[in-house]
């Protein structure tokens, strides 16, 4: 087969980190090439290379494309050969039409008029050919996160892709958008096009890669071809990682104790829709020394409940009573809601958790600035202090607390957020998917973050979309599905099948319930 792409030894220096270390990655015509790493590892570094965005001359190392060395000075010289990176966060206008999005800075124009007859024609047959059914006039901001990833995907094909990049375009999508995406990249491939996927799913790197290269510390470890059987979740994760994990999930000795926290009759409107309850009386409790998770869909209201909880920063005409360590607790407000015993981490830590211009001791104390202040006045040792401490409890891999946030990796992210509000000492504390996004590795520390809290007496909520990270980490799980909680299940009952089958089970109820009163 073909070579398309072959990067040679490349090698990137930032002040004081060499993030890339003699590298080499090869790329066949007509593969779909995955790259695994740690989150830090280089991978994004990599790419960045690749597209242009570090222009050569700026890194050591030879790029090979369709057999010509490669001197990208920018993006559009990258995608002028046919290299298209679609990034995590996807780069759409939200109020821009599909249309528009799709061809934004490479209109179709005569006379330097844009021809609407000819971008809306091409626009059809770009969306036909992901599987997009809607309108090409219709708004990017009224579609889902899945079908945003697909017009991403349009555009790039606009572009007449050689290369098509894709970093972790799954991580914020449900399962059927998932497997439709990889769907898409299977019938892309068998159409020609070449894929490189980076991707923390390695359930999904298994599905459609043909080959795996591997980089761990900057370096490259190692490079699997699936169709010789050398691809296995073991494999790579021992590659990633540099050991074997014996156990995806660490070992607790399960000890629940006395109900911390209890929660009664909790609803909740949608603030733009308040006509019904989206939040439906949900009722539930948390002990000592537990984990519970809570399960379901995306759009089952679980983000929403957990933050119309956390001082009201969700919904309208919210009701409902709580109760933490036996007092009625006022979480009527953020602040308050604080200072009652409740934290609640967002999914979301970029746009709501963190302020990523500033540095790591700026935002561990965000949250509880009375706790390094005196006389309403911060002291900026007493800060330093704390943020130095919590680097070194929640094992922050980075030089020093200056740090901005932005530089660091998403897993390093993720522990700085968990660090912010830790430091309010929370007697409840609610992770929402708080391993997206990052590595395996970094995963099992974010579990064994969990496992402490639980064995210091705390009370520990976690959402997640991962059904096998729920089963493995939880005490009870609670199904939740069209805004209210449909089960409740032990660690020793639970199982993917009973938890779908829950889910199921409550939208056949609704829809029964929809007909009847449409018939009166």
């Amino acid at each position: 087969m073909t070579v398309l792409l072959e990067m040679q030894g490349i090698s990137k220096t930032f002040p004081g980190v060499r993030a890339l270390d003699n590298v080499t990655v090869q790329v066949r015509e007509g593969e779909i090439h995955a790259i695994c790493g740690e989150n830090g590892a280089g991978k994004s570094t990599l790419m960045k290379v690749l597209s242009g965005v570090y222009p050569h001359g700026s890194y050591e190392g030879t790029i090979l494309f369709a057999g010509q060395e490669a001197r990208f000075r920018g993006i559009h010289d990258s995608e002028a050969a046919g290299i298209v990176i679609i990034h995590q966060e996807l780069a759409l206008v939200p109020l821009l039409s599909i249309a528009e999005n799709i061809f934004l800075g490479n209109e179709r124009a005569k006379g330097g008029v844009i021809d609407w007859r000819e971008t809306y024609r091409r626009t059809e047959a770009l969306l036909a050919k992901v599987g997009l059914t809607e309108a090409p006039t219709k708004p990017v901001g009224d579609l889902g996160v899945g079908k945003q990833q697909l017009v991403e995907i349009a555009k790039a094909l606009s572009k007449n892709v050689r290369l098509l990049i894709l970093d972790e375009p799954t991580a914020a999508l449900q399962e059927n958008d998932s497997q439709k995406l990889l769907n898409l990249l299977l019938e892309l491939k068998a159409q020609g096009v070449t894929s490189i996927i980076i991707s923390h799913k390695l359930n999904e790197v298994r599905r459609v890669a043909d080959r795996v290269t591997v980089i761990r510390d900057g370096s490259t470890v190692s490079t699997l071809d699936a169709h010789a059987g050398q691809v296995s979740e073991e494999r790579i994760i021992r590659d990633m990682v540099g050991r074997d994990l014996a156990h995806r999930y660490p070992e607790r000795v399960r000890n629940p104790r006395e109900v911390l926290m209890e929660v009664s009759g909790w609803s909740a409107k949608h603030p733009e829709h308040m006509d019904r309850d989206f939040i439906r009386n949900i009722g539930f409790n948390v002990r000592k020394g537990e984990i519970v998770g809570i399960a379901g869909l995306m759009g089952s209201g679980r983000t929403e409940f957990a933050m119309s909880l956390f001082g009201r920063s969700w919904g309208k005409d919210i009701r409902g009573r709580v109760r933490l360590g036996g007092q009625e607790a006022d979480v009527s407000t953020v602040p308050k809601a604080i200072e009652a015993g409740l934290a609640y981490v967002t999914e979301d830590r970029k746009a709501l958790g963190l302020i990523l211009e500033e540095p790591i001791v700026t935002n561990i104390s965000l949250a509880n600035l009375a706790g390094v202040s005196k006389g309403g006045v911060l002291n900026d040792a007493t800060e330093q202090k704390v943020a130095t401490r919590y680097k070194a409890a929640m094992n922050i891999r980075t030089p020093n607390v200056f740090q901005k946030v932005m530089n660091l990796s998403g897993g390093n992210q993720q522990k700085v957020l968990l660090s912010k509000l830790l430091f309010t000492e929370p007697q409840v504390l609610i992770l929402d998917e708080p391993t997206r996004g990052i590595d395996v590795g970094a995963k099992f520390e974010i579990y064994g973050i969990m496992n402490k809290l639980a064995d210091e007496g705390r009370g520990v909520v976690m959402i997640s979309s991962e059904m096998p990270e729920l089963l493995g980490m939880c005490d009870r799980i609670y199904v939740m599905a069209e805004g209210a909680f449909v089960g409740e299940l032990t660690a020793a009952e639970a199982s993917q099948e009973k938890i779908m089958s829950l889910i199921v089970r409550e939208h056949e109820v609704l829809e029964h319930s929809e007909m009847e009163a449409a018939h009166g």
